[in-house]
């Protein structure tokens, strides 16, 4: 499995007793360590209002981080384009590009700024819970209603967009910004508008998408690179990357589909170690899917001091069973299990534990297994 390139999403995690400089620190440091390693790219996801997690702004953690790198390619995994303009994200990558030429990975998702009461597109057919073919736990599907619903959220919403602000239709943005790269943007009236620097860099433009929905059909329409979130939403992810093959039509950039597939992964020297690590990632979990939003990650043994009930399990099961925990063999047969399962021709690694150390050492491990394969 050595040809299908690893690499990583980094949410840039706060552990308990930490600070968020403590956690930008270690994630320049994985970004260098991760180069070593062999791994092809280095994400930076965007999330707000979560005090165990410091990624806020994907261009400005990828400007601190690319001093520490030189060869990984770098990038977005995703900006949340609901609350942003075309504009100011091809100005943002632009000036990163002029920097950092050729390194960078545009990755943009729809996140931020949908109104809690407006649908989603339609999606590809589903696809029943239970296992793949090959062997690749699929989930029942999680609802996202109790999150779109609770105050939080619309807190989200109030203080990412300015006042009476409305969010761009997503596939005219996502126009919008190709032809801003490319310096072929008009308007209906013929003016021109150049970005300096923006137009002309060499950047991969990525969609991001949990399902078969929207994201998937637009990148597939465009010709865009895809990446589906199984780490995010595991019972959706064949959907996605079918969504997205289904409607593929060859464009300047890819003559073929091209997939991408995000897992969360702990990897230690023997299994039951790798599950003391991963001890937090439930109670993690579970303070995003309750509105709370990401508490710092706990150590194991705070992580075991928590009171589970019947609710709280059932809110975080999917993620529990589709996480990866173990040694680097049983680790690497969960991941080519995965990539059988999705054709993906690239995988994206995401893993957090308390300690900087275990972290670094468990992408050290699944690289040299995953090199020997």
């Amino acid at each position: 499995m050595s040809d299908i390139p690893l690499g990583v999403l980094d949410l840039v995690p706060v552990p308990s007793g930490a600070t968020a400089a403590d956690a930008l620190r270690n994630s320049a440091e994985l970004a260098r360590r991760t180069e070593e390693f062999g791994y092809a790219r280095y994400w930076f996801a965007e999330h707000h209002l979560n005090p165990g997690v410091a990624g806020t702004s994907p261009a400005v953690v990828l400007a601190l981080t690319a001093a520490a790198t030189s060869t990984i390619r770098l990038g977005s995994g995703a900006v949340q384009l609901g609350h942003r303009t075309a504009l100011s994200t091809v100005e943002e990558f632009g000036l990163l590009d002029a920097v950092y030429p050729g390194r960078l990975d545009l990755g943009l998702g729809r996140s931020g700024g949908r109104p809690p009461g407006e649908k989603a597109a339609p999606a590809a057919t589903p696809v029943a819970a239970g296992r793949a073919p090959d062997g690749l736990v699929v989930p029942p599907r999680f609802s996202l209603a109790r999150l779109l619903r609770s105050p939080r959220f619309a807190l989200h919403r109030k203080l990412l967009l300015l006042p009476n602000a409305e969010s761009q239709d997503y596939a005219e943005q996502i126009d919008d910004i190709l032809a801003l790269l490319a310096g072929t943007y008009r308007t209906e009236h013929g003016i021109e508008a150049h970005i300096v620097p923006g137009e002309g860099a060499e950047v991969e433009v990525w969609i991001l998408g949990s399902s078969g929905g929207e994201s998937a059909r637009v990148a597939g329409e465009r010709g865009l690179r895809f990446a589906a979130n199984y780490h995010v939403s595991p019972s959706t992810v064949l959907e996605a990357v079918d969504g997205y093959r289904s409607g593929f039509q060859p464009s300047g950039v890819l003559d073929k589909p091209y997939v991408s597939v995000s897992a969360d992964v702990v990897v230690a020297e023997d299994d039951a170690t790798a599950r003391e690590l991963a001890a937090g990632y439930g109670a993690w979990v579970r303070s995003i899917r309750t509105a709370e939003g990401a508490i710092p990650f706990p150590t194991p043994e705070e992580a075991r001091a928590h009171v589970w009930t019947d609710e709280d399990r059932a809110l975080v099961q999917d993620r529990l069973d589709t996480q990866f925990v173990g040694s680097p063999r049983h680790v690497a047969d969960r991941l080519q299990q995965l990539q059988e399962a999705t054709g993906a021709d690239e995988l994206l690694i995401t893993t957090i534990t308390h300690d900087q150390a275990d972290r670094v050492r468990s992408y050290e491990l699944l690289a040299r297994e995953w090199a020997r394969r």
